[in-house]
């Protein structure tokens, strides 16, 4: 996938010190943010997250959050599912999206 969305604005963080490795992020994750590399998840491209919250539902060590359906990336998606402007009603206001 080459999707991207705003640079820096996504809610993804993961925790090394909590990941054990299992790569269910990374086989969950639609866009391929998380790679597997020496026996640990890595976000490999942050700005392809579109906050979905798959991986952190499906972390078993709770090393992943994600305010999933919230921001711009959720704005976006919406807009493209409804055929609507994007709005991420962060109250900047003018339209940031």
């Amino acid at each position: 996938m080459k999707h991207r969305y705003l640079k820096n604005v996504a809610t993804l963080s993961l925790s090394a010190e909590k990941c054990i490795g299992c790569g269910r992020c990374a086989e969950v994750c639609p866009h391929g943010v998380f790679r597997i590399n020496e026996k640990k998840a890595k976000i490999q491209e942050k700005d392809r997250c579109m906050e979905c919250g798959a991986c952190a539902k499906n972390c078993p060590a709770n090393a992943i959050t994600v305010d999933a359906g919230v921001g711009c990336a959720a704005a976006m998606i919406r807009g493209w599912l409804t055929g609507s402007e994007p709005s991420c009603d962060c109250s900047c206001g003018e339209e940031c999206c």
